[in-house]
């Protein structure tokens, strides 16, 4: 039976070629492959001699000589060099077969077979590179025939799935992996062979053969073809890359948790309060990390304690702040749900107590049913302190949580308990800054008689909200009323601090009614003494010596040698007495800006006051101006950074502010809002203090007023014009009393006074009693022996007035004393008990 050889026989590699000779040694005969070998077509190769057509010419006796043997009947075997005949050139090497025949004749001729020699040695070299490559190949490598079954396989391949390299001819890939991906490599495999298209990196997933281990391979898949160019397989290089699969997947986790962590450095803590620094920890958690997460906080820490309860056994309550959720709103506690500002405790025998007691991560598992297939309680710890738990939870289709992933959590936990922590500690700082603050300022609507009082302050300092900058409102006796409004240089806690100190000396100075001008000068003492340390005050107490030279060298001379230039304190205050009696205002200015008077139906105006030194400079005397106001006139007082900014001069503010007064009929409120919305502020630059007063007076008949001879009998007229007095003002209830006092006053004055004693009595919020005298004598209370017939009366006067006190005048003295109005009932009576205690 006869059989054709299939394309792509070996026959087309090797390229066999043939010739024959006649009896006298010249061609007859040439094949179609010598023509192709020899590059000779067989009309110029027939009729030759070989040897001269062929044979260098060096070699042809030895040629000839061999022709001869193979006429005479002798086979022959041996590699011979030719040449093309078109250029005579050396071109190869050929090894020849030569077999002696017969002609019809009887005739001896032969039969040449040709082969190349250089395609010889070109098959053994691809054999021996076909060799190395399926049996020396670290790489699985597979040959697949044109019905897609394995035709070869290397050692390799066989060592991964099992057997020798034999077993495995005529098996199909789905002899090796899963449905699905078999599916996709044979569909590969015919994609290849009918297009010639190679396909590269394709990824194989399966387990080996006798194992659940999950492999990744890399498939390479090109199309084989003959010597002729058909198509006789496929190969397929196949790489395990499941190592390297693992190693790109940690590449890309660790990427991922840096750029996690890259995003949490940029996002958590740009705020001081503690819920939205909570928002934004779960914002970059959810849903990159994990799918639901919640943040859980001490509640004394949320209350301002200095140190959380409960750290030893974790089950303090703590306060549910933020929760995020991925999954549908899915609660993250399925059994016991809590809401966002709930209240809550954990078991003491949960995991989360249990990481909140040891400061570690837990990690939970999810029960069977369960939403959540994996949980991460992380304790949140800033500097050594436990203040809170952050839970981040997984739900069923996500992977569990590794190793991997708790230290992410820890580092996420971390970072934002830092920045919780300082904004616990900001909250705190602030709570109390904010204390600080108010308790420095006067109450929201601070009263005075004769004038109505409105008043703003925003601190510079936006972040603590406290500043350097002050005013008050300090009630004096006779009704009058002391207007402060200073400003401590520099900012912040410490300008507020030196503020305190400063606002506390002017009260106190208030108090003992010095003149405005002695005010300034006891505190210009008590502020060069703020930034003494301590032992170096010896250049106290010559705050009037220096005269002339500049304001600097002043300070030179005044500061001590070891002060810190950073501890000198500097401020600024205009103090201002009011008496609603006269309306007249007594003003004295240490480095302040001038007040600012609006008339009724005029423009605002500059009142002229001489500056003066700033306090805490010292050398120079202050200047007093007494200005009469007129009834509904608006008086303002402010600071600098109302009408100052790096943006425009001071007398532009200055004009723009004496604008915004152009309607003082207003409410003060409302004068108050308009100034601040209509300047350009610049509001956190510098503090802004703003006190304005409208003049109202006291009228004219809510006063009494009588000048009394020095003699005896003026202490009875004293008594009966009282009484005359508060009955027109239908206080009956206060007669007794005040008559008794006023006596005793007038008393005094006749007794140990000097000069005509003038008696006021002045009606507004308390009825005060006021009596003049010319001497200097200041009274003193004190304790009369049981044997004294005299010596009580002051004692009576601080027992049944609500106060009273003395201060100097510039030609003698003045006694006082005030009493509550009666609010329709009685007045309380001191007690025999009290009384007594006199004796």
């Amino acid at each position: 039976m006869w059989q054709s050889s299939p394309p792509g026989s070996i026959y087309d590699y090797i390229k066999v070629a043939s010739f024959s000779l006649s009896a006298d040694g010249l061609i007859d005969q040439w094949s179609l492959r010598a023509e192709q070998l020899f590059g000779v077509r067989a009309q110029d190769a027939v009729g030759k001699d070989p040897i001269e057509a062929f044979v260098p010419a060096e070699l042809r006796d030895l040629g000839h000589r061999k022709v001869a043997e193979i006429l005479d009947g002798k086979e022959w075997t041996g590699v011979v060099p030719f040449r093309l005949a078109a250029d005579g050139s050396l071109d190869g090497v050929a090894e020849v077969y030569v077999m002696p025949t017969e002609t019809e004749r009887g005739e001896r001729a032969a039969v040449c077979i040709v082969v190349d020699v250089r395609a010889l040695r070109r098959i053994e070299t691809d054999l021996a590179a076909s060799q190395a490559i399926f049996g020396q190949s670290p790489f699985g490598f597979l040959l697949f025939g044109t019905d897609l079954k394995v035709q070869r396989a290397n050692r390799r391949f066989a060592a991964v799935f099992g057997g020798v390299a034999d077993d495995h001819r005529g098996r199909t890939v789905h002899d090796y992996l899963p449905r699905q991906e078999a599916d996709r490599m044979a569909a590969a495999l015919q994609r290849v062979l009918a297009t010639g298209e190679a396909v590269t990196e394709m990824q194989i997933v399966g387990p080996a053969p006798g194992s659940t281990e999950r492999r990744h391979w890399s498939i390479n898949l090109y199309r084989v073809h003959s010597g002729s160019g058909h198509p006789v397989g496929v190969a397929g290089l196949g790489i395990d890359v499941t190592r390297r699969q693992a190693a790109a997947r940690e590449a890309a986790h660790a990427r991922r948790n840096l750029a996690l962590l890259n995003e949490a450095g940029s996002r958590i803590g740009n705020s001081l309060d503690l819920e939205t620094t909570a928002r934004q920890l779960l914002d970059v958690a959810v849903p990159v990390f994990c799918d639901l997460a919640s943040v859980d906080l001490y509640q004394g820490l949320l209350d301002g304690d200095e140190a959380p309860p409960g750290l030893v056994d974790g089950s303090a309550e703590l306060r549910r702040v933020a929760f995020s959720s991925a999954v549908s709103d899915a609660p993250l506690d399925e059994e016991d749900p809590v809401a966002v500002g709930a209240v809550h405790r954990y078991a003491f025998n949960s995991p989360c107590a249990r990481a909140l007691r040891t400061a570690r991560p837990v990690t939970i598992p999810g029960d069977e049913g369960s939403l959540v297939r994996s949980t991460l309680a992380v304790p949140m710890v800033a500097h050594d302190t436990v203040v809170g738990l952050v839970r981040f939870s997984r739900a069923k289709g996500s992977e569990p949580f590794g190793e991997r992933d708790r230290s992410l959590a820890v580092e996420l936990a971390a970072r934002a308990a830092v920045c919780i922590d300082n904004a616990r500690l900001y909250r705190r700082e602030h709570e109390r800054a904010l204390i600080l603050q108010r308790s420095l300022l006067p109450p929201g609507d601070p009263e005075a008689a004769g004038l109505d009082i409105a008043c703003r302050y925003l601190p510079g300092n936006a972040a603590t909200e406290v500043g350097g900058d002050w005013f008050d409102v300090i009630e004096l006796p006779g009704h009058r009323t002391a207007l402060v409004v200073g400003d401590v240089m520099g900012r912040g806690l410490r300008a507020a601090v030196a503020m305190g100190e400063l606002r506390t000396a002017v009260r106190t100075l208030a108090l003992l009614d010095l003149e405005p001008a002695e005010v300034l000068s006891a505190l210009d003492e008590v502020a060069r003494g703020l930034g003494t340390p301590w032992g170096t005050g010896a250049q106290r107490g010559d705050a009037g010596g220096a005269s002339g030279g500049t304001q600097q060298a002043t300070r030179a001379a005044r500061q001590p040698r070891d002060a810190d230039p950073s501890e000198v304190y500097l401020a600024t205050c205009v103090y201002a007495v009011y008496d609603p009696v006269t309306r007249r205002c007594t003003f004295a200015n240490a480095g302040h800006l001038p007040p600012v008077l609006v008339e009724p139906d005029e423009s605002a105006l500059l009142l002229d006051v001489p500056p003066g030194m700033p306090l805490g400079v010292g050398g120079e005397p202050f200047e007093e101006v007494e200005v009469e106001l007129p009834e509904e006139a608006l008086l303002a007082l402010y600071t600098d950074g109302l009408v100052e900014s790096r943006d425009h001069p001071l007398d532009e503010g200055l004009d723009a502010f004496r604008a915004a007064l152009t309607l003082p009929a207003r409410p003060l409120e409302d004068v108050c809002d308009h100034v601040l919305g209509t300047l350009d502020t610049r509001h956190g630059e510098d503090d802004i203090a703003l006190l304005m007063a409208r003049v109202r007076g006291l009228p004219a008949d809510a006063v009494g007023d009588w000048t009394l001879p020095r003699e005896p009998r003026s202490v009875g007229r004293a008594r009966e014009y009282t009484r005359t007095q508060l009955t027109s003002w239908d206080l009956d209830p206060l007669v007794d009393t005040t008559e008794l006092l006023v006596s005793e006053l007038v008393t005094n004055a006749l007794r140990y006074g000097e000069g005509d004693i003038r008696l006021r009595l002045l009606l507004d919020r308390t009825l005060v009693c006021e009596v003049w005298d010319a001497g200097l004598v200041q009274p003193r209370r004190r304790r009369a022996r049981d044997t004294d017939e005299g010596g009580r009366g002051l004692q009576l006067v601080g027992l049944l007035s609500a106060a009273w006190g003395s201060r100097r005048t510039p030609r003698g003295k003045t006694v006082w004393f005030e009493l509550p109005l009666p609010d329709g009932g009685s007045t309380a009576e001191p007690s025999v008990d009290a009384l007594l205690s006199m004796f």
